[in-house]
């Protein structure tokens, strides 16, 4: 979870309900046992740090990050070193959790707007794990670690500045369904 998206003060979710609220919602309806609050989601989030942009788990103890790693060029870096900090301090530096560090693509801006490119917005379906791209160097970097991430999964790219200029891409338009017995 990021605090931008349920702490801050700019996009309101639940008024009244606090960090521990919050965990205590998440340990009593879905047997959560530690919340990591990660800080703030990726640059021209619309929502506000939704984490589905910026981190994944991909199997137990395995957590996909965004990282932008150039410090001088992009904002996404602050948020993305700060984020890798506090999953250290959540236990990953002790080997509770193994963090892979996902790139993230140069900005794709929209009239001047930089709007939420990332990896991270992947959706897992039955054998394939389906990834944005972003016609970027680093598409293939983020499709290799992925494949390494899911490796009983086809991983695939698929082409999203035109999803992506709506503020999400494939897991943000996605809705996942139970199976029913």
């Amino acid at each position: 979870m990021t605090e931008e998206c349920l702490l801050s003060d700019v996009q309101v979710r639940n008024p009244g309900l606090t960090r521990e609220g919050y965990e205590r919602v998440f340990r009593d309806a879905l047997g959560i046992r530690q919340t990591i609050w990660l800080g703030e989601g990726c640059v021209g989030d619309d929502t506000h740090g939704h984490v589905d942009d910026i981190a994944r788990f991909t199997a137990p103890g395995t957590i996909a990050l965004a990282y932008e790693a150039d410090p001088a060029d992009d904002e996404n870096h602050r948020r993305s070193a700060d984020n890798l900090e506090r999953l250290a301090l959540a236990g990953f530096d002790r080997g509770e959790y193994r963090v892979v560090l996902l790139p993230f693509p140069r900005p794709v801006t929209m009239n001047g707007e930089r709007l939420p490119a990332s990896y991270a917005n992947f959706y897992v379906a039955n054998g394939v794990v389906i990834v944005p791209t972003f016609n970027d160097a680093n598409d293939r970097a983020a499709l290799n670690t992925l494949a390494e991430l899911f490796p009983g999964r086809e991983v695939v790219g698929i082409h999203a500045v035109d999803l992506v200029w709506g503020l999400g891409t494939l897991h943000c338009l996605t809705q996942q369904q139970p199976l029913s017995r």
